[in-house]
């Protein structure tokens, strides 16, 4: 038994062996190739380090004290002001031209909403379209003005479907509200028995929302 065991620690060192002579011949074929791969390595990881620390960083700052005073003037409804700026002051559209998204994704959703209010249905389709922030609620209201903006332009399937994709999103009161315009633009359709459905969702889901309220107003609308 004991010799058994030792040939087989006897073939597993050899093997061993084996495998590192194998390595160090691989190595000492390929070093450069390794090298350059490592070297590759670190010097596009420290670019990555160098721009975030000293360009993207700094410039996200920058863009964050831009777009102070367009949310200002955004927060007191002063549209077009917080849009385009008043030449000592930046619009959230200059703030995207220079900086993009480094003041932050909602700069989109703000600027879409700006001219959704100027009555820029394109240019807040573009807007909108290019707002990805992750909360479900903003998100939500970021396809429903989509969906305001595809009404106000009377295309009116991209609208609905875009009304019940930001009902599923927001999954909650916000959702009464998208789903009621759903169901208008159902109507609009000629598609009475989808608005009907679809009353009926906030009627069940959402009686507690100012919607859901009087729901049956609009129920009997479809009828």
């Amino acid at each position: 038994m004991a010799t058994k065991i030792k040939k087989e620690e006897k073939l597993q060192n050899e093997e061993m062996a084996a495998t590192i002579s194998g390595a160090e011949q691989f190595y000492n074929e390929h070093k450069k190739t390794i090298w350059g791969v490592i070297i590759c390595i670190l010097v596009v990881g420290l670019a990555i380090l160098g721009y975030s620390k000293f360009i993207y960083a700094p410039q996200a700052k920058e863009a964050q004290e831009a777009a102070f005073p367009a949310e200002l003037n955004f927060q007191q409804g002063e549209f077009e002001l917080a849009l385009n700026g008043d030449g000592n002051v930046l619009g959230f559209a200059q703030i995207i031209d220079e900086y993009g998204a480094k003041a932050g994704k909602a700069v989109y959703l703000y600027a879409g909403i700006c001219n959704a209010q100027l009555g820029n249905w394109e240019d807040a389709l573009e807007n909108l379209k290019k707002y990805k922030g992750k909360d479900p609620i903003l998100a939500a209201r970021g396809l429903a003005l989509q969906g305001d903006c595809y009404v106000a332009l009377e295309d009116y399937n991209k609208a609905v479907k875009l009304y019940e994709k930001a009902a599923a999103e927001a999954d909650n009161m916000f959702a009464a509200e998208y789903l009621v315009k759903a169901g208008q633009v159902y109507i609009q359709l000629g598609d009475n028995e989808k608005a009907i459905k679809t009353f009926e969702i906030v009627k069940e889901k959402y009686p507690q929302s100012i919607e859901g309220y009087e729901i049956d107003k609009y129920i009997n609308l479809a009828k």
